[in-house]
């Protein structure tokens, strides 16, 4: 969790903002989300494309919820 405080704002939410977003109509996250609840997300390579997109978003929780605790 000391590696995620050290990070900057900027940086995250810029990662969140492009990867976490990209292709942006619609958002790829978005969509591989549906399949998750769906259950389509089957194939090794929309896995590998959930978590690829999804990682900016978990990083941005977890450095909130540290930043959080600091205080």
């Amino acid at each position: 969790m000391e590696y995620i405080s050290k990070l900057p704002w900027g940086l995250v939410i810029l990662a969140c903002l492009t990867l976490g977003l990209a292709p942006f109509a619609p958002p790829h996250i978005w969509e591989k989300l549906q399949m998750l609840f769906k259950g389509q997300l089957v194939r090794p390579i929309d896995w590998f494309d959930f978590v690829m997109h999804g990682t900016p978003w978990v990083v941005l929780v977890l450095k909130g919820i540290v930043s959080l605790m600091k205080k």
